[in-house]
């Protein structure tokens, strides 16, 4: 169970996704201007990345390496459309502005990395434990991100039809959040947190081996 945490752990933190290893950043900032969006994308993100890991985990010693990219890819695809469907029918309105990212998640550096470098040489448990850190890790970063590019863009955030926080009325929102150069800054800040963060744990681990 601690070898379970740890690789769940590092998805969250020391691997993340984007803050770390820097892979799937073109529809984090494209999808992040809206924190309703946002948030569905990350739910999408951790279903195709959990269940795609368990199912290439379980069946990694019958996929013949020659041709284990294109089965990892049809494995995904499975995945994604159910997730299209599912929001196409469910939610018509977040689906109709994540309109083709959601599709993409198929090519999505993260899916297939995680695919790749962890499902296929771990069994199932590992697997799921590495596609909900990731996930989830994912899900964080880009909530976050685009809570604070709407919030601080906008004024408010919208939630459907309501408004869940808006601003004093006096507050003029500077609509360079809401661009991909606002993206940038507001993501460098993450990463500068991120690592400042990661470090800390760090220093503490060593600290912890080190105390007799």
């Amino acid at each position: 169970m601690s070898e379970w945490f740890r690789v769940f752990k590092q998805g969250l933190s020391i691997e993340n996704p984007l803050t770390v290893l820097m892979i799937g950043l073109c529809a984090t900032l494209a999808v992040s201007t809206q924190f309703q969006n946002a948030l569905f994308m990350g739910l999408a993100v951790i279903f195709v990345l959990t269940m795609s890991n368990v199912l290439i985990s379980l069946f990694r010693k019958a996929i013949p390496s020659e041709v284990r990219i294109p089965i990892f890819i049809v494995i995904i695809a499975a995945f994604v459309t159910i997730v299209d469907l599912v929001m196409k029918a469910f939610v018509p309105g977040v689906y109709a502005v994540l309109g083709i990212w959601i599709p993409l998640i198929v090519v999505n550096c993260i899916i297939l990395g995680r695919a790749e470098a962890f499902a296929y040489v771990n069994g199932v448990g590992l697997s799921i434990a590495d596609g909900l850190g990731m996930g989830i890790g994912y899900s964080t970063v880009i909530v976050l991100l685009a809570f604070v590019r709407e919030l601080f863009g906008t004024g408010h955030i919208v939630w459907f039809e309501g408004t869940l926080i808006s601003l004093p009325s006096g507050y003029a929102p500077p609509s360079l959040l809401l661009l991909f150069p606002g993206a940038f800054l507001v993501f460098a800040f993450m990463i500068v947190g991120a690592r400042w963060i990661n470090e800390r744990f760090e220093a503490r681990k060593e600290a912890a081996a080190c105390r007799p």
